[in-house]
């Protein structure tokens, strides 16, 4: 008899395990959930002047879930700046993005304090209280969100963003971050799993020519944006665009003209790549840089921050495009070389 209870009990337990691991499948199957990674980019030159040639770029990155609801949002700002004395450059300058800065940027120190609340935080303080702040609403939502003037600048309203220590102008954050929740070239992906997000910009001043007494000189900081979202370590959705503002200077060091119309991504056919027929890798396909660009973020999918930046290059008519024969045969035969940094910075930066 004893022995009789014994097997029952075996039986009555390996029937709960199986039941109990049936469940957890169940769950596990009922909690995957279809997202979308979407990007932002919002331009401004208004701040350039004589002796100082200035680009700022606010990118914001966000997952919207099913119902178009924020989950996660990123944003950082490449605020790029250049001495253009006499009509000089600095071709080989380097930046670093207000995120990247963290307490070198000096904005706490400094004692900004726009609302009176007796609180002044650092700028990567103030971008992460912003980002929370917007989890669970709406594009519209966002767009909705109250602002005042205060020393000149348009802050929040709301006491709940101010008591959390964001109380600089947030307009360029709300732009960005609304344009990221409408991407139409955003990319949607499905996962169980816990997720974390990551934006990055890359800027360089390679292609600047200075001013000369006859001519006048191009400032020419041109930023590549990436966004990454990661789980176990690998990217499952990512995206990449870029900007090419140019701001026209004399020998003096006065700005002559600024000129930016949108980014890659958004200017699609108007980029104008696909009717010069660039065809680095010589398969006969050449596609838009948008197309391109998109093709790069679908490679990518399953790989870790550290594959995306050990991807092999080989030089085809001046140009590092991809070695691997996938990519190029889905259109991707642009140089990736800045494109691959700066998405691998994304995934890195994920949190």
């Amino acid at each position: 008899m004893k022995k009789f209870f014994a097997i029952v009990m075996c039986v009555c337990m390996v029937l709960a395990l199986v039941a109990c691991s049936t469940e957890e499948a169940k769950e596990s199957k009922k909690s995957e959930a279809e997202y979308k990674l979407g990007m932002g980019v919002v331009v401004s030159m208004d701040s350039s002047k004589a002796g100082n040639a200035q680009v700022d770029a606010t990118v914001a990155t966000v997952v919207t879930d099913a119902d178009g609801k924020i989950v996660a949002c990123r944003i950082d700002v490449a605020q790029n700046k250049m001495d253009i004395t006499d009509g000089a450059v600095d071709t080989a300058k380097t930046f670093e993005t207000k995120m990247e800065l963290g307490d070198r940027y000096g904005m706490a120190p400094v004692g900004i304090d726009n609302d009176g609340n007796g609180v002044s935080k650092e700028w990567y303080e103030q971008a992460k209280a912003f980002e929370s702040y917007v989890e669970g609403k709406t594009a519209a939502e966002v767009e909705a969100i109250e602002t005042q003037e205060a020393n000149g600048h348009l802050i929040a309203v709301d006491s709940a963003l101010l008591d959390a220590g964001c109380s600089m102008q947030i307009t360029d954050f709300m732009a960005a971050v609304v344009a990221a929740c409408n991407d139409e070239q955003g990319m949607s992906f499905k996962t169980a799993a816990e997720f974390t997000l990551g934006v990055a910009a890359n800027t360089t001043a390679a292609d600047s020519v200075a001013a000369t007494a006859d001519e006048d000189g191009t400032v020419a900081m041109y930023t590549d944006f990436a966004a990454a979202v990661v789980a176990d370590g690998k990217i499952i959705a990512a995206l990449t665009d870029a900007i090419q503002p140019k701001i026209t200077i004399n020998a003096a060091g006065e700005i002559v003209e600024t000129a930016f119309t949108a980014t890659k991504r958004n200017l699609k056919e108007a980029y104008g790549m696909a009717p010069v027929g660039i065809d680095n890798d010589g398969n006969g396909v050449c596609l838009e840089w948008f197309e391109q660009a998109e093709a790069f973020a679908n490679h990518v999918v399953g790989m870790t921050a550290a594959e995306v930046e050990a991807m092999e290059t080989q030089e085809a008519n001046g140009h590092l495009i991809a070695v691997d024969a996938e990519l190029l045969e889905a259109g991707c035969s642009i140089q990736i070389t800045g494109i691959k940094a700066v998405v691998a910075k994304a995934a890195t930066n994920a949190r």
